[in-house]
């Protein structure tokens, strides 16, 4: 066999190996409602074709798309062009009645922009046969921002509603939906608004499944630049008070959204909190999953929705606001859930002894100060390993991803810790665990010490999940 075709032969292979592992995602957001926010920086970037062809490959894959596109810099321009100054306070333009017809125009002009791209379908293009059908539409009521600290803010506006109904219906009819930062009130006046607050509380409104901000920087990073793959709600308020910044509008308080302070580009720091602080307001508000990605990484969408790993920052709410370290006050709590399957030999029976032992080994989801759910992993530094253990979930809350929230939340400890592998032993669950990646091993890939506690008597089977 030649060179060449070897090096086919392994491009093939890597090809369909990648088909492979993305087809558990593909199905997972088959059907799924994605709020996908850009900025007007990203319109005027020579890859935006690029990420227009991925939106196109979504909607081919069966998401409903909402795109909420900002025009800061288009704004700015126009502004410019017809002699207006604006002036900033608290972070927001002050958009004075004049402004409002090169807002407009300019708003508008990108808008027409995008949905040109979104028509192409020039044949030996990503986009060809795409047939992506675009509806734009008075879907956002605003109401004034009003005067703060005596400045009156004009005709800079708050979403005041959003009609998610009318947007359901465009996309019950394959359309994707295309919402610019303009807003309209009952009276017939037309308002300036944030992108990322009509991205918000469009995403909550209609109880979308995930809520993407594709931003100028990659995602949270920590105090040394490193990328924070994933926050849960208290992680990403620690986050946004160890960073405060005075002078960038609300940046404060998790609960109020942040606003740019100039219009010329935001550093990557402030538009880091903006983010953030938007997606803990959309978690609250019922949004599951928020991603804060960067268009400066060409496929990023794809790769942070069809990888395992993604390429951003995850912010999850939902089951994991209550998701915690076990601390020795749960061992009364987590008792009383797993007793009844210990009772029924789904579970290892396990002493208080030997729970308060293992307690911080534990995560708990905790509501209303109830353990509803529980899991423990165990580490096996030698072998790289770790075990997925005492999973179990309150009767009445099973069929609301509970389950599937501690598996994801303790497979994303092990990857932390350095492990390849981690695999669970048990007796009723077999087919939750082949649904969700594990593969049927056998007793000799335990680790040795865990090898040698095995109960034959239980004869549990043992699944295994590669983490790299």
């Amino acid at each position: 066999m030649d060179k060449k075709t070897k090096n086919h032969q392994s491009n093939n292979g890597a090809h369909v190996d990648w088909f492979r592992q993305s087809a558990p995602y593909i199905h997972a957001h088959r059907g799924s409602t994605f709020v996908i926010l850009f900025g007007g920086e990203a319109v005027e970037h020579d890859g935006f074709a690029h990420f227009i062809h991925d939106i196109a490959l979504l909607g081919s894959l069966g998401v409903r798309i909402i795109l909420v596109h900002g025009a800061r810099p288009q704004i700015k321009q126009q502004l410019n062009a017809l002699d207006f100054h604006s002036e900033f306070a608290d972070g927001l333009r002050i958009t004075l009645s004049e402004h409002m017809a090169g807002v407009e125009q300019a708003v508008g002009q990108t808008r027409l922009r995008i949905e040109a791209q979104l028509s192409m379908g020039l044949p030996n293009t990503p986009m060809a046969d795409a047939s992506v059908r675009v509806v734009s539409g008075n879907f956002i009521t605003a109401q004034p921002f009003g005067i703060h600290n005596g400045i009156d803010f004009c005709q800079t506006g708050n979403v005041r509603s959003v009609d998610a109904q009318s947007i359901n219906q465009q996309l019950a009819n394959d359309n994707v939906v295309l919402i610019s930062p303009i807003g309209y009130s009952p009276t017939g006046e037309v308002f300036n608004l944030l992108a990322e607050d009509v991205a918000t509380q469009t995403a909550i409104a209609l109880k979308a499944d995930k809520l993407i901000f594709v931003m100028e920087n990659n995602g949270v990073t920590d105090k040394d630049g490193n990328l924070l793959q994933q926050l849960d709600l208290p992680h990403a308020k620690n986050w946004l008070s160890n960073h405060r910044k005075s002078g960038h509008g609300n940046s404060e308080q998790v609960n109020q959204s942040v606003s740019y302070s100039s219009d010329e580009f935001i550093g990557e720091f402030i538009e880091t909190q903006a983010h953030l602080n938007n997606a803990a307001i959309a978690c609250r508000g019922g949004v599951h999953r928020v991603h804060l990605i960067s268009r400066k990484i060409d496929g990023a969408l794809l790769l942070e929705l069809y990888t395992r790993d993604g390429t951003g920052t995850l912010v999850t709410a939902g089951n994991y606001e209550g998701l915690r370290t076990a601390g020795i006050e749960d061992i009364g709590g987590i008792m009383e859930l797993i007793s009844p399957l210990e009772e029924g030999g789904v579970l290892v029976k396990r002493s208080r002894e030997q729970l308060e032992l293992d307690i911080n080994n534990f995560t708990v989801i905790e509501r209303d100060g109830m353990v509803i759910a529980c899991a423990a992993l165990f580490i096996f530094n030698k072998e790289q390993s770790a075990e997925l253990a005492c999973l179990a979930v309150h009767q009445d809350y099973q069929t609301q991803g509970r389950g599937d929230d501690l598996m994801q939340h303790l497979e994303w400890q092990a990857r932390k810790k350095h492990m390849n592998k981690i695999f669970t032993l048990t007796t009723r669950t077999m087919h939750w665990f082949l649904e969700r990646g594990f593969v049927e091993c056998g007793t000799e890939q335990l680790p040795v010490e865990k090898k040698s506690l095995y109960n034959y008597q239980r004869n549990s089977k043992v699944f295994c999940k590669r983490l790299n």
